[in-house]
């Protein structure tokens, strides 16, 4: 009788223990260090998920894929977000993706869909372009260049702060972006006449845009600094006191900016993968897409998901942003950056 006692209470311990409601599944999330996302929206997709969301900050974005690339056999993180165009070829040919076909990616325009494989999937885009400080030009009576040649020209000599390619995202997008314009045997012509012209390069965008720039500090020598289409937007939202325009705007000429287009995808050897392709699901949807511009002043990939009044008023994309194909970024990389130290730096 004991016997039978003990049975039918151990049945229903066990039945208990399967009907009580698990502790959440922990994601891992590796992102470079600029992202940013509203705490409201990541707890909305853990509570619909019995998820926690550990986002693992791993530097720019160059520095975190080889990261990743470098533990694919036990991978630190289940999803992977901030891979660029500028570094897509190399994270798909390192295998370190697992293949998902989205729903989502019905909703997103073509162009941003650069992987065929349903391996990296289009979170959001900007377009890096150089940025003026308004009230330089009209103190100094001087017109706004318009075309990436008109910067050789003597009236803008020391004018122009650009960032390093071989450290800096915008100023390996700059690079590509003369690239496209001016063609592999032309490009390095161009910069060795900006340099002539007295280019400023500095190591990074901080530098460079709080530092040597006049807009942003009031303090800097250079009224041209190399930064993003959203950065006047910024300067609003980030205003000290209320202004009623941006006192600084982008050059938007045919091929002068960059389009940069930045991804996400699941790590091989995930062991939440269902959670994993919510996840993917998730930063598509509209609810994160529009949480995108003023988290981290991009623009995001799905037409369904509105804008902020800033981004509609002060910031603006190219109409025809350069571009280049991601497998000849792949192939060439590495020697235009060595190349170019070498015209610029030595």
């Amino acid at each position: 009788m004991k016997r039978i006692q003990f049975v039918v209470i151990l049945l229903l311990v066990t039945l208990l223990s399967a009907c009580s409601p698990k502790g959440p599944v922990t994601l891992t999330v590796m992102t470079h260090d600029s992202f940013a996302a509203s705490q409201s929206v990541i707890t909305a997709f853990e509570q619909a998920n019995n998820a926690k969301v550990v986002f693992l900050k791993s530097g720019d974005a160059g520095t975190a894929l080889n990261k990743a690339i470098l533990t694919k056999d036990a991978p630190l993180a289940d999803v992977f977000y901030g891979v660029d165009n500028t570094f897509l070829s190399r994270a798909i040919d390192a295998d370190i993706y697992e293949p998902y076909a989205s729903p989502l990616l019905a909703k997103i325009p073509a162009g941003f869909q650069l992987d065929t494989q349903n391996l990296a999937f289009p979170v959001d885009y900007g377009d890096i372009c150089i940025n003026y400080d308004k009230a330089y030009f009209t103190a100094h009576s001087l017109p706004v260049p318009v075309r990436l040649e008109d910067l050789l020209r003597p009236e803008y000599r020391n004018l122009l702060v650009v960032e390093n390619p071989a450290i800096s995202s915008p100023g390996l997008s700059f690079l590509l972006a003369t690239i496209s314009k001016f063609g592999d045997h032309g490009y390095l012509d161009y910069w060795r006449s900006l340099r002539a012209n007295g280019v400023v390069v500095v190591d990074d965008w901080n530098t460079a845009y709080y530092t040597n720039f006049s807009g942003s500090s009031g303090h800097g020598s250079q009224p041209l600094v190399l930064s993003y289409n959203t950065s006047p937007a910024a300067e609003v939202i980030y205003a000290s006191s209320p202004v009623i325009d941006a006192p600084t705007a982008s050059i938007l000429g045919p091929g002068t900016c960059f389009r940069q287009i930045e991804f996400v995808g699941i790590l091989k050897g995930t062991k939440h993968l269902t959670l994993a392709q919510k996840f993917v699901d998730f930063m598509l949807s509209q609810q994160f897409q529009e949480d995108i511009p003023l988290q981290m002043f991009m623009y995001p990939v799905n037409p369904d998901a509105s804008l902020p009044q800033e981004f509609t008023r002060y910031a603006e994309t190219a109409v025809l942003p350069a571009t280049l194909d991601p497998e000849v970024i792949a192939t060439n990389r590495d020697k235009w950056i060595a190349d170019w130290t070498a015209a610029v730096l030595h």
